[in-house]
């Protein structure tokens, strides 16, 4: 196991006179752990005590919740934008079911939306391996013409937010991808973190964080040829998370048709597992560093996401 990667818990507890209990003295024990990267820390708590809360999805296709949305079939060709000549001389790119467009809110200066299906809504599992790897092709080979024009902007990302609680502006299942040079604080924490375990131990965190992981074993989940998935040891979200790594992908150049394979696989899976588990909502990112690095390996998280109670829809992000 390696010594060069810590795994720091610490536990402690809170009393109280617990009203449920005829107001006995009750302990609740909670942990704090912090992250083996970047030292962010993770309060967990509230075990078992929070679930998933069912979508009513059928009330997304009525004509007065649904309103007006560019991403459907009968409006897209109209109602949404098309590239300059330069970057796609189509305007658009399409593949099966996606369809790739500019966004009308973009986040850096090459910022595209793939509209994943043709219909308004999509079940959890209702994304089958061809919609998934259309869309992933679609994004990949944009962020790679992207980079071909312009080297100025050295990171790539992919993201998407999968239903209301996630803070996705459209039920209609979109990912988006962009090309920029500020990447959002989780990833320059990691990416900083990660160049600074390289230079101090001369090899890389991610590769090391696998092979211990592999040997914990408490949170590894598989292993193919391209990718690494496990639960991380502090999650992003409150429901949990898992991630994907790509250990010999640096850059948007090194992610091909396998390592598209095998994330496609992966989701598969984790989408029967929320459709068991009754988790209807998601948050997804994929990072890519700049290609002349060899210690930020491209990695994929997925988060559940979550309305603690329908009635307010309080959502499951909070202040940590």
């Amino acid at each position: 196991m390696s010594e060069k990667i810590s795994f720091k818990i610490f536990e402690s507890e809170s009393r109280f006179l617990d009203s449920r209990k005829n107001f006995e003295e009750t302990v609740e024990r909670f942990q704090v752990r912090m992250d083996p990267l970047t030292g962010r820390t993770g309060h967990f708590s509230h075990f078992g005590a929070i679930k998933s809360q069912k979508l009513p999805l059928e009330d997304y296709l009525k004509p007065e919740i649904k309103g007006f949305c560019p991403f459907c079939k009968e409006n897209r060709d109209k109602r949404t934008p098309k590239f300059l000549k330069n970057i796609i001389p189509e305007g658009r790119i399409e593949k099966g079911e996606t369809v790739l467009i500019p966004n009308l809110f973009p986040y850096d200066i090459y910022s595209a939306v793939a509209i994943m299906t043709d219909g308004h809504l999509c079940p959890i599992d209702g994304f089958t391996e061809k919609i998934l790897l259309d869309a992933l092709q679609v994004g990949i080979d944009f962020l790679k013409r992207v980079k071909s024009i312009n080297h100025e902007l050295p990171y790539h990302l992919m993201s998407w937010n999968y239903m209301p609680p996630s803070g996705g502006g459209l039920v209609h299942p979109h990912q988006q991808y962009f090309a920029t040079e500020f990447p959002g604080n989780q990833f320059v924490d990691e990416y900083k973190a990660s160049k600074e375990f390289y230079e101090k131990e001369d090899k890389s965190f991610w590769n090391e964080l696998m092979e211990t992981e592999k040997q914990i074993g408490e949170r590894f989940i598989a292993e193919t040829k391209r990718s690494f998935w496990i639960t991380p040891f502090v999650s992003l979200g409150i429901l949990g998370e898992i991630m994907c790594i790509f250990p010999d992908v640096f850059s948007i150049e090194d992610f091909d048709d396998e390592c598209m394979n095998d994330l496609v696989w992966g989701l598969i899976r984790i989408f029967r597992y929320y459709k068991q588990a009754g988790i209807y909502s998601f948050n997804a990112a994929m990072f890519f560093g700049d290609k002349r690095q060899r210690f930020f390996s491209c990695h994929f998280r997925i988060v559940p996401s979550t309305f603690l109670n329908m009635r307010d829809c309080a959502p499951d992000l909070h202040f940590f």
